[in-house]
């Protein structure tokens, strides 16, 4: 299989690139799945239920959040009747939504797509890798289960690293996400798992983290806040992870998505 994901989208002009050029990258790049991370699509705050429509419509199959996943209130209610619409599944299981599903792919095939966040400066959930152990046990990879992932979505590399190497042989692909910067190690684990600590975002790298620069560096100087954040709206950057498994659902290829004015592009090579 050949799933695409893609790291947090922040403001309009990233979410209608992706929309604008993912019928594109599907026919083109011969896409069976692709996965957005949306937790910054509305105005950099949240994602609501009409954002999520333009995404599926325009070739999206599952969208993955973060801690922003509450800040557009009427999510509360469209998440509870969209479940391609992912919230952290270490939330308590009183939140609305559901942490992750198990979702169609060409050829019957299936793909089970895990939203998770971590723990180490973010808020405190459940245990995320108690979590994770669960759902992989209870749906491990075989011939239907074709692919499997996990976006973890946290600050410290290391525990992003952490659940890579514990989810390792029993998943297609753990990516990070959170940052907005996109690492440099993009690689397969030993047990066949592709992996990249964070996928960047979908957004103008002409910014802090997607953000307008004034108001963070006032904040970083003065440390007086003064404005709300806004998101920056300069051309963006588009990254993420191309990742394609074989018959057993392991990775054969990871390659990082960056296209774009701002960084250095890399487009995936296929055969």
């Amino acid at each position: 299989m050949r799933v695409l994901f893609l790291g947090d989208i922040v403001g309009r002009p990233a979410r209608q690139k992706v929309i604008e050029s993912l019928p594109e990258w599907r026919r083109d790049w011969k896409l069976d799945f692709v996965v957005v991370n949306g937790e910054n699509a509305a105005g950099g705050f949240g994602i609501t239920g009409e954002i999520s429509v333009s995404l599926f419509d325009a070739g999206v199959d599952v969208i993955t959040t973060g801690n922003h996943v509450w800040d557009q209130k009427e999510v509360m209610s469209y998440i509870d009747s969209e479940p391609r619409l992912l919230r952290p599944a270490n939330y308590p299981d009183s939140a609305p939504g559901k942490g992750y599903g198990i979702f169609d792919a060409p050829r019957g095939k299936k793909v089970l797509v895990m939203n998770l966040m971590a723990r180490v400066f973010m808020n405190p959930l459940d245990d995320p890798f108690a979590v994770a152990d669960k759902i992989i046990k209870r749906h491990p990879l075989s011939g239907q289960l074709a692919f499997s992932m996990i976006d973890f979505h946290g600050e410290a590399t290391s525990e992003k690293m952490a659940m890579g190497h514990f989810a390792d042989g029993r998943v297609s692909c753990v990516v990070g996400t959170h940052s907005h910067v996109p690492t440099a190690d993009t690689q397969i684990l030993s047990g066949g798992t592709a992996y990249q600590t964070d996928a960047g975002m979908c957004g103008d790298y002409n910014s802090i983290i997607g953000m307008e620069k004034d108001e963070p560096l006032r904040r970083f100087t003065r440390h007086i806040p003064s404005a709300r954040f806004s998101p920056s709206l300069g051309e963006p950057t588009i990254c993420g992870l191309l990742v394609e498994s074989n018959a057993q659902g392991r990775a054969v290829r990871a390659e990082p998505i960056r296209i774009g004015p701002r960084l250095a592009e890399a487009y995936p090579v296929l055969a």
